[in-house]
């Protein structure tokens, strides 16, 4: 990547929950802007720690960076509160979409121009999100609560973008959803991002449809980066395809659908070696 096209620089972090439980143990990762970078791995790898580590929203559960550094354009971040981040242009759209259940689509999306003072800016931005996501504009009188899981996680990254964001930090956008709805988020993901210049940082375990719209991808295992490259090179990684995509074979030669039956020791094994 080139220095000077780098939007985020995570550089060498560690955190620690409850001053004891470490669980990144020194992830370095870069973002340019403009692209799509998906941090990749099972359950308990680090991907949401890591995202929280960048937007500090560590503290509400007692856990903190304690080394290594996090930069956004060359500035330091680390020690910045949420909001700060958020005047600066790095949203979340957190995992389980959080929407306000009482609340009207619409109210939701407004929630997240808390920080914009521009009546006229808030009432634009609203139309934009109403042209990516047209399904909102129906139900924007509907509570949130009434409405189904896609719905929720397109209001939820249709608030993120009321800020007016240079970068999101997404995670697991796909969870509970059906194929169709993912496929559907991935493409407004990349249509924000082409059109609109976003940024994205995206944690996700559905490995293959986050590398066929990511421009780069880091693979972590306990809490540490074991593989990082090209979204290409990585789908094509022999490694990548036996472990994360199921596309190995089994010890009897047959095709093998998922990666279930290989040792996870093994695994590590090989990453590390």
């Amino acid at each position: 990547m080139d220095p000077k096209n780098i939007l985020l620089n995570v550089n060498g972090i560690e955190v620690i929950y409850n001053h004891v439980i470490l669980v990144l143990k020194g992830v370095s990762l870069q973002v340019p802007e403009g692209g799509i970078v998906a941090l990749l791995g099972g359950n308990g790898a680090g991907k949401t720690t890591t995202l929280r580590a960048v937007s500090n929203l560590l503290q509400g559960e007692r856990g903190e960076v304690t080394k290594g550094t996090i930069e956004l354009r060359g500035e330091r971040i680390e020690n910045l509160s949420p909001a700060d981040l958020v005047q600066r242009g790095v949203v979340q759209v957190m995992e389980g979409r959080h929407c306000f259940a009482h609340l009207t689509i619409e109210e939701n999306l407004l929630t997240g121009a808390y920080t914009r003072k521009s009546k006229a800016e808030i009432a634009a931005n609203l139309e934009k999100v109403y042209n990516y996501f047209p399904r909102l504009k129906t139900r924007r009188s509907s509570q949130a609560a009434y409405t189904s899981g896609g719905e929720q996680q397109m209001c939820a990254i249709g608030r993120a973008l009321m800020a007016n964001p240079s970068m999101v930090l997404l995670d697991e956008p796909s969870m509970g959803l059906a194929p169709q709805i993912v496929e559907e988020v991935f493409e407004i993901v990349k249509n924000l991002n082409q059109r609109e210049g976003v940024t994205f940082l995206l944690a996700e375990q559905n490995t293959n449809m986050a590398l066929r719209y990511a421009d780069y991808g880091y693979i972590l295992e306990n809490g540490r980066v074991v593989m990082d490259g090209i979204a290409k090179s990585l789908r094509e990684n022999e490694d990548v395809k036996e472990f994360y995509l199921g596309m190995g074979r089994s010890v009897d030669g047959s095709d093998r659908k998922s990666f279930k039956d290989g040792k996870s020791y093994k695994r590590r094994k090989r990453w590390l070696s």
